[in-house]
């Protein structure tokens, strides 16, 4: 799937992703100051969320309460090793039935699922990002 949206149409796009998702864990992959944090806030709302939703860059998780479920949110941009990820319990967080969004994959690109969803998201000239889900 490929959307190419705007940030008036953040709404439309999470629910696209929302509903087209195959698994609770999806990878953002995009430059910084593209727009992940700002997706999955959206997202986050559309799953019912309502405390403030907030990129976890030093805490490296955040955790929300969703309508249905549970949200896991980690940013592993300041990680240096894989081994940061085992300090904090990541692959039990991987056990839960949660949705798991992971900003930075590449980062502990060893310890993902294969059973993820990759949202790549590219930023054009003209501001519209456009998203591809694989």
């Amino acid at each position: 799937m490929k959307i190419t949206y705007t940030l008036e149409e953040l709404s439309e796009t999470a629910q696209k992703i929302i509903e087209n998702a195959t698994h609770k864990t999806l990878l953002f992959d995009a430059e910084m100051g593209v727009g992940k944090t700002t997706l999955i806030k959206e997202i986050c709302r559309q799953l019912g969320v309502t405390d403030n939703i907030s990129s976890p860059t030093y805490s490296l998780v955040n955790e929300y309460q969703g309508t249905e479920d549970t949200i896991y949110h980690f940013d592993f941009y300041r990680i240096k090793e894989e081994e940061e990820a085992y300090d904090i319990g990541f692959e039990e967080y991987l056990d839960t039935k949660s949705w798991i969004f992971i900003e930075w994959p590449e980062k502990i690109g060893n310890l993902l699922p294969i059973d993820s969803v990759k949202i790549k998201i590219g930023l054009q000239n003209d501001g519209k990002r456009v998203l591809s889900v694989g």
